[in-house]
């Protein structure tokens, strides 16, 4: 396995990453079956830059893009874009804090596809910035095959997200998710028509969208707002409301917190009446 010496110097990272191996340690002597394995991955990197190339090309390698080839490929792209990493450290950070069946940062490093797709988006995403994108687009189809989530590269993510489950996650060309948000399996941010224009959703910050929720358009949803599980949005949301249905109307009241982090789905306990 290549060690790999990337920047990474923000506190953030720092303590994602001090965490992250002090965890593998721990497992190495805890687990011997996996040592080679957290060695390679985590303990034999400099930073969790390094440790985030060499795992993503071991999982996206195929037969004919070694992972050789794809750790250059990878650390070009983190060359190119520093937030990278501080983006990965966030998003570790999140899983560990929302997840409840998260057990560790080492767990939603190396096993959490979600984790990992939106990871090799970031990478896909500055791969596209910087006029690859060919290889942007195999990256995106290689994240689908793997992880079932399909992105487009020339979406935009923020940090602090938890993708959890991932399983039919789709992301449309012209769609953002901003910071802190949490999405669960089978949402799709999806476009309408086909002309070649800004036809995605913007979601804002700190926001929680329910499983299998479908929000279709150039429509925004507000900071700190609620899609309940199985809604169709084809409305703007409103800051701090709580959608449902289909299609998706408001009910109850604001949220009183930031949904994404307390990642309670019902309709009524966090909103004023």
């Amino acid at each position: 396995m290549a060690k790999l010496n990337v920047a990474s110097d923000t506190q953030t990272d720092e303590c994602a990453w001090s965490s992250l191996r002090k965890e593998a340690a721990a497992y190495a002597i805890k687990e011997p079956a996996l040592s080679s394995l957290l060695y390679a991955s985590i303990l034999e990197q400099e930073n969790l830059g390094g440790a985030l190339v060499n795992h993503l090309s071991d999982k996206l390698a195929t037969a004919e893009f070694s992972p050789l080839k794809l750790r250059r490929v990878l650390s070009d792209a983190l060359a190119q874009d520093k937030m990278i990493v501080e983006g990965a450290a966030r998003d570790l950070l999140a899983v560990k804090e929302r997840d409840p069946a998260c057990r560790s940062y080492l767990q939603a490093f190396l096993y959490f596809k979600g984790y990992m797709a939106i990871q090799t988006h970031r990478f896909a995403h500055a791969l596209y910035n910087s006029g690859r994108e060919l290889l942007a687009f195999h990256l995106q189809n290689r994240a689908s095959e793997q992880f079932g989530v399909d992105i487009n590269p020339a979406a935009k993510i923020g940090s602090g997200i938890m993708l959890d489950h991932a399983t039919a996650f789709v992301m449309g060309e012209t769609a953002v998710i901003g910071d802190d948000c949490s999405i669960l399996q089978s949402v799709t941010l999806g476009g309408t028509g086909k002309a070649d224009e800004d036809r995605h959703p913007k979601i804002g910050n700190r926001v929680l969208i329910g499983a299998g929720a479908v929000v279709l358009g150039n429509i925004h949803v507000g900071d700190d707002a609620k899609i309940a599980a199985g809604s169709v949005v084809l409305k703007p949301v409103p800051a701090k409301c709580t959608v449902a249905g289909v299609p998706a109307k408001p009910v109850a009241g604001a949220c009183k917190q930031s949904p994404s982090e307390t990642m309670d789905q019902t309709l009524g306990e966090t909103h004023d009446t």
